[in-house]
């Protein structure tokens, strides 16, 4: 399939940008996640008809494509907002609040874990462990990790990335 014929609306040189990367990988099944870590990065969200771009570009089944978007939890078939919320609700963030961080987030945002704002700026989602217990609850805000989180934080925090 070549850029022109696919159907996800996307920007024709993302495509190309996608291609070089492409081309500078083995077209076996082992290139599969580094791809499409790739694509998701360019396109912000892997569609059904990107995976099965890359399907084709690397000689694999769209079957084998879709199931491993589906799998991993970092790939995503939705588009995300600007800046993803990701909520820490390991044990120790969990029992210092973490489930009312969620809330807070999620009603001033209107959305709830796993959904993203309409106006594209948010997605909410949540982990089991960031690996930050000694800063319960923690919150991960694109790469940026911030510490003993509570609700009266959550406008603030979201203030700074608007």
């Amino acid at each position: 399939m070549s850029e022109k014929e696919h159907t996800c609306g996307c920007d024709n040189a993302l495509y190309q940008e996608l291609n070089a990367f492409i081309a500078s990988v083995p077209r076996t099944r082992d290139s599969l996640i580094p791809v499409l870590h790739k694509a998701q990065a360019l396109f912000g969200y892997l569609p059904v008809d990107l995976q099965e771009y890359i399907a084709k570009a690397l000689d694999v089944p769209a079957s084998e494509v879709y199931g491993v978007v589906t799998f991993y939890t970092y790939f995503t078939m939705q588009p995300r907002g600007r800046h993803t919320i990701n909520v820490c609700l390991g044990t120790a963030c969990y029992v210092r609040g973490a489930k009312q961080v969620v809330e807070a987030f999620s009603e001033l945002l209107g959305i709830k874990i796993g959904e993203t704002t309409p106006d594209r700026r948010f997605t909410l989602t949540a982990q089991r462990c960031f690996g930050a217990c000694g800063l319960a609850p923690a919150v991960m805000i694109n790469q940026d990790v911030h510490g003993r989180v509570n609700p009266k934080k959550v406008a603030e925090l979201l203030e700074q990335y608007k």
